[in-house]
């Protein structure tokens, strides 16, 4: 492996002249026994060539099911180090280390580690948009899509820490009546929608649905129709095809909501500061080279310490106890 791809964190080398690379993938996948997992909110042309598209958790799940040895993880680190969680004995490939996450990163463990001795007695609640590690000190994980249900399967009297999404968590408090203690995250990509923003559009097209990812901040979801998950906002357009959506969450989901619903519209909300569309960049690291080098060179591997796995494994299992 070259020193500067190390350094990287990818591999850049460029493809042979003439080569397609979608079909190199494909071709490729097929000689090494390897699926390609992509998120909605990767560039359509990473979605097109994937075995497999959908949320992180749905990913990982799905990769564990599969008789696949390699995983191709397109999305962001801590995605990868979920799919590695769940299938552990399978080599789970990133194709650019550098795609982060900032609300992951919001939360570092030792930060949470810290938390958790000045709050002893609380219940520790994770989002699933965390690290291995803040996983390893959590007592159960849930989605934007099963939260909700979760906490209210646990004692009402409990004392809950949530984290690390302060909106998500702003939001089931609201809908169960807890008081649960919030870390105070969030993601970049989903704190650049504003109300007003969504009120523009709105006046401009009064027929149209509004749909916001539980990501956003309370103003905005008190203007939505729709409130919910990627899954949720896929799901309620399939259903009621033909109408008008603006949609406030990162603009790779309207790819596939586009292809599921061809005859219905959708229009993304525009971040606060300008711009047409909502994206993040560090999703947008995953490019058709980039899955192209990966797969050629089987690099970057993800791996979770063993000592760190076998407690970050735990809350998901107790999640899908709980869900």
């Amino acid at each position: 492996m070259k020193e500067e791809w190390k350094v990287k964190g990818c591999i850049d080398e460029p493809a042979p002249e003439g080569v397609d690379l979608a079909a190199e993938i494909r071709r490729m996948c097929g000689e090494k026994r390897a699926v390609v997992m992509a998120h909605y909110y990767t560039d359509g042309v990473v979605q097109d060539v994937a075995d497999f598209i959908g949320d992180s958790l749905a990913l990982a799940r799905k990769a564990a099911e599969t008789d696949a040895e390699v995983i191709v993880m397109c999305g962001v680190h801590f995605m990868a180090e979920t799919c590695k969680l769940l299938c552990p004995g399978k080599t789970v490939l990133c194709p650019d280390l550098n795609a982060g996450c900032s609300l992951a990163d919001s939360c570092r463990a030792e930060d949470l580690a810290r938390f958790k001795k000045e709050h002893e007695g609380y219940t520790v609640v994770s989002y699933v948009n965390t690290t291995a590690a803040v996983k390893a000190l959590t007592d159960v994980v849930v989605t934007s899509g099963n939260a909700e249900r979760i906490i209210r399967r646990l004692p009402e009297d409990e004392k809950i820490i949530f984290g690390p999404d302060r909106h998500l968590g702003d939001y089931v408090n609201a809908v169960t009546g807890r008081r649960m203690l919030l870390w105070q995250g969030g993601c970049h990509v989903h704190g650049r929608f504003s109300a007003e923003a969504v009120r523009r559009l709105k006046a401009a097209r009064p027929e149209a649905v509004v749909m916001a990812h539980l990501e956003c901040a309370a103003d905005v979801l008190a203007l939505a129709d729709v409130k919910g998950s990627t899954a949720v906002m896929l799901k309620y357009a399939e259903e009621h095809p033909g109408r008008a959506y603006i949609v406030a969450t990162e603009a790779g989901i309207l790819h596939e909501m586009r292809k599921r619903c061809p005859s219905t519209e959708f229009i993304p909300v525009p971040p606060e500061g300008g711009g047409s569309c909502n994206v993040c960049e560090y999703m947008k690291l995953n490019t058709l080279l980039k899955v192209y080098n990966t797969l050629k060179y089987g690099w970057p591997a993800v791996s979770v310490p063993d000592d760190i796995a076998r407690e970050a494994v735990k809350p998901i299992k107790r999640m899908l106890e709980l869900s």
